[in-house]
């Protein structure tokens, strides 16, 4: 099959809209959040946060397989797109019992997730809504711009949201596709707030001038949901690891984190996630060593960033000033 998304890959490529950042290469989240930022300080400050039901699994493979011969005309490379959306998958029940599924087959829609094929196959999928979009003129006339980055879509529009939504909902339907009600909504900046792709955009303020303006942070689930990681890494359960094992795992977390999210306001969920990793290390540590907690002299902060070696994520910042913004 990765042979076969080798060949197919920059044909679709050249199709794909500018608009679509997930799973191109050159292209990141990042790219898309950047995006994003331009649009809400260029004017369009009221935002469709778009959520579409289960995306993955409901791609029509009649439509679908239209779009791919739209470019490939080899009757052997067809077939074997159809067999693989057709082919049954493994999935797991709640009890943890795996099973084979014909789901896909049975209902003539889904890409199986985790096939080597799908995200391109979303993507070209997703490429007829964002090109109708414009095709029909409601980019233009709403002011409305599109950023998708895999089954993630946010529309930026100057005015007229609301309009946005009910032109994206009558869209999606034509396209076989279900909008989430329950989770699709419209925001209007700066009064209020939306997520995209791990970030919140809103209303910031400079803690140096006070100054407000609109900006990202990263989201407050996203820094909980590290937390937690940490949480895990440093349980009474591991004990038995080499504080260097332990604090190796922590730095690739925390780096691989902030790697990510490093842009906009950033400082207070750097504070938040080292105070935590150094909170869970310290009382991991006493638990290995059988120490009266909180030990916070025999196990100070100094001491885990400096002998243990536990990276110290506000550093990072003093690179790039705006982050404290």
């Amino acid at each position: 099959m990765m042979a076969a998304v080798l060949v197919l890959d920059p044909i679709f490529e050249a199709d794909l809209q500018p608009e679509q950042y997930a799973y191109r290469r050159g292209r990141s989240a990042l790219d898309a959040v950047r995006h994003v930022h331009k649009l809400i300080n260029t004017g369009h400050g009221e935002i469709v946060d778009a959520d579409l039901s289960g995306y993955f699994d409901s791609l029509p493979h009649s439509e679908l397989l239209k779009s791919v011969a739209r470019r490939v005309v080899d009757g052997a490379m067809l077939h074997l797109v159809k067999m693989w959306l057709k082919a049954p998958v493994e999935e797991t029940d709640d009890r943890g019992k795996k099973h084979r599924s014909t789901r896909n087959r049975d209902e003539g829609r889904g890409s199986p997730q985790g096939s080597p094929i799908s995200p391109l196959l979303s993507n070209l999928y997703m490429r007829r809504f964002v090109l109708g979009w414009k095709k029909l003129g409601h980019e233009k006339r709403l002011g409305a711009y599109i950023v998708n980055y895999a089954d993630d879509l946010v529309i930026c529009c100057r005015g007229g949201a609301e309009e946005a939504l009910a032109t994206m909902r009558v869209m999606m339907t034509k396209l076989k596709l279900t909008v989430n009600e329950t989770k699709t909504r419209v925001s209007k900046l700066p009064e209020e707030k939306f997520d995209f792709l791990g970030y919140t955009f809103g209303r910031c303020y400079s803690p140096k001038t006070g100054r407000a303006y609109l900006g990202t942070v990263p989201a407050k689930k996203r820094v909980i949901r590290i937390c937690q990681a940490i949480s895990k890494e440093t349980g009474r359960n591991r004990t038995q690891l080499e504080p260097k094992t332990v604090v190796t795992k922590l730095n690739q977390m925390m780096s691989g984190w902030a790697n990510y999210f490093c842009l906009g306001a950033v400082s207070k969920a750097y504070q938040a996630m080292d105070q935590h990793a150094c909170m869970r290390l310290r009382q991991w540590l006493c638990a290995k060593h059988k120490v009266a907690r909180p030990a916070t002299r025999r196990y100070s902060d100094a001491i885990l960033h400096g002998r243990f070696g536990l990276i110290r994520l506000p550093q990072r910042t003093r690179s790039f000033s705006w982050a404290k913004s």
